[in-house]
């Protein structure tokens, strides 16, 4: 199935997010109330029963203000600070894939989605590619494209559609091979298939700290860009194919100067 899958109408995409605001406190008075609300779906997670708060203190770690770390992965208290897109090129002249990356990084997350959503509706017919997409990166981007007041592409438009309509591909999903159950991670698969693993530097979970408390964005859009150069060699692996090496990886500086040429 994946060999009828045309590579260079793909786009592979990773995205970064962070909570909303640098800390709990910052949150509006309203906010900060239905995060106290979120906060109890999220200590029953953890084993803490709304019962035992009768009789125990709470443990520090599942304040809603300690939890708040948390907050970047939920598309209603976080924000995206960075968006990845890679795409397949097929240089005929050495005969060899390409990849081609692109980032749209920015602390003004509306003009970076609505940059990228441009990008998406110019190609209508390209295909989402990424791991775990499904359950995160795709439902992230759409709802946050809708907070902030834009117009969803068309790749993200999933409403009233039949599954086998939406143009989606989730490496971990392909992984699955129906297991419900199962979820694998990006550097095991990467680490089972002999692909240099994404994460050497920083993991998800350090995401926030990098932003809010080294300011330091290049470093994340570096982390987000290696995430998806191995899912698409993982995509490649799929599809019993050698995947390309790092010299074939081309990095766009302005979104003119290479994705328009896609």
């Amino acid at each position: 199935m994946l060999h009828k899958v045309s590579l260079e109408q793909v786009f592979v995409l990773d995205i970064e997010t962070v909570p909303c605001v640098g800390c709990h406190d910052e949150l509006n008075d309203m906010l900060q109330l239905l995060w106290e609300h979120k906060c109890h779906a999220l200590r029953r997670e953890k084993g803490w029963h709304s019962s035992a708060a009768d009789v125990e203190p709470l443990p520090d770690h599942l304040h809603a203000t300690s939890l708040f770390e948390q907050a970047g992965i939920y598309a209603e208290f976080g924000k995206v600070v960075c968006i990845s897109v890679g795409c397949f090129f097929f240089d005929k002249q050495e005969e060899r894939w390409r990849f081609r990356v692109k980032s749209f990084a920015d602390h003004d997350e509306k003009a970076m989605l609505r940059e990228f959503a441009a990008l998406l509706a110019r190609k209508p017919n390209y295909l989402l590619c990424a791991h775990n997409g499904k359950e995160f990166d795709f439902p992230y981007l759409g709802r946050r494209l809708l907070i902030n007041g834009l117009q969803l592409p068309p790749q993200l438009d999933v409403a009233g559609k039949k599954p086998w309509e939406i143009n989606h591909l989730d490496t971990m999903e392909l992984w699955k091979f129906g297991d419900r159950k199962s979820y694998t991670s990006l550097a095991l698969l990467a680490a089972m298939f002999g692909i240099p693993t994404p994460k050497d530097d920083i993991t998800g979970a350090d995401v926030a700290r990098v932003y809010y408390t080294d300011n330091d964005l290049p470093r994340i859009v570096h982390y987000c860009q290696k995430d998806i150069i191995t899912t698409a060699r993982l995509l490649q692996k799929f599809r019993g194919e050698e995947p390309f090496g790092d010299e074939a990886v081309m990095y766009a500086d302005e979104l003119s100067a290479v994705m328009r040429r896609v």
